[in-house]
């Protein structure tokens, strides 16, 4: 599902460049979950935005379901994300002229495809907010929003789901139901998700942990973590 060869990112700030990624190989099996750790700074959004083809790297390649994200202009880019890529930031990114249903259904309206209402609407059922569906981001939780993000995110059925911190603004037990909901139907639809996070507990759900270090990542086995 994921390729990278060669992958470096650096940033030009006032002070000099601040190299952020360097000489990063990574391959994911389809229906792998990752978990990608390490300090704040490290370059694990960083990652994430690249993956997502968000931005362009300084050097190297990014590859998803063999196709290489430097070949694809703006509008072919936008056509992947929108068809086989779903993004959880921690911060929601909800529409707040919409409702969570309208939220919900938005990426397939885009899309054009039929019955967008009805699918949203199963999926909030799965995400657990039936009856909230006609309720606005404002009159929300914010574990409701996360759920939000997450069912809009997933309501697709992408190849590839990206999750940056995931329960980072959310209290314990509402994060722990939210990470739930997320490996439950990322398990449903069968696809890759590659999980940002600082969360001990979070790490040891996936099936492999990789640690950014000096800019380069570093697969860890046993799954213990250590900020």
């Amino acid at each position: 599902m994921i390729q990278l060869d060669n992958l470096s990112m650096s940033y030009d700030l006032e002070y000099g460049r601040l190299d952020v990624l360097a000489g990063v190989d990574l391959e994911i099996a389809d229906g792998e979950t990752v978990a990608i750790v390490g300090p704040s700074g490290s370059g694990k959004t960083t990652l994430l935005i690249l993956l997502a083809g968000l931005e362009q790297p300084a050097s190297g390649d990014v590859w998803l379901d063999g196709r290489a994200l430097g070949d694809l202009d703006d509008d072919e880019l936008a056509d992947l994300r929108r068809d086989h890529i779903g993004i959880v930031f921690q911060s929601f990114h909800l529409v707040p002229s919409l409702t969570a249903l309208g939220n919900v259904a938005l990426p397939l309206e885009i899309a054009g495809k039929p019955n967008a209402g009805d699918a949203a609407r199963q999926m909030l059922a799965r995400a657990g907010l039936s009856g909230r569906e006609d309720h606005y981001p404002a009159q929300l939780s914010g574990g409701e929003q996360q759920r939000v993000a997450i069912a809009r995110a997933l309501v697709h059925s992408p190849k590839l789901l990206l999750a940056d911190e995931p329960t980072g603004n959310l209290d314990l037990r509402t994060g722990e139901t939210i990470i739930d909901l997320l490996f439950g139907l990322n398990a449903d639809t069968g696809s890759t998700l590659v999980l940002v996070t600082h969360d001990d507990a979070v790490a040891s759900r996936c099936q492999r942990l990789l640690r950014l270090h000096q800019g380069k990542l570093v697969e860890e086995s046993g799954h213990a973590v250590s900020a």
